[in-house]
């Protein structure tokens, strides 16, 4: 089975977050950051990566996003900050 990431990319520290998950994190990301992702991402110029994980499973990955759409704002924040304080832009990091 294929592995995917689940991810979280923002404009901005205390901004929108968003939640998704690919099987293939830099081409999902040239899309973000190029306009030609999920209108939602473009709406709101979501082109930071804070968050990654990688499964070595893409259903655990799906499971894992769904189960994090459904947490409260200041988890997700807690979440990206226990491994990324300073919300730096994770992708080249990654890649």
């Amino acid at each position: 089975m294929k592995g995917g990431w689940v991810y979280i990319p923002t404009h901005k520290r205390e901004g929108v977050l968003y939640i998704g998950v690919t099987s293939d994190l830099a081409t999902r990301l040239h899309q973000h950051r190029t306009g030609t992702g999920w209108a939602f991402c473009r709406r709101y110029g979501l082109a930071r990566l804070v968050h990654a994980e990688r499964h070595d499973d893409i259903h655990c990955a799906i499971a894992r996003e769904k189960a994090m759409k459904a947490w409260r704002r200041a988890w997700k924040v807690e979440l990206i900050e226990k491994t990324n304080p300073d919300w730096d832009d994770l992708l080249e990091h990654l890649i």
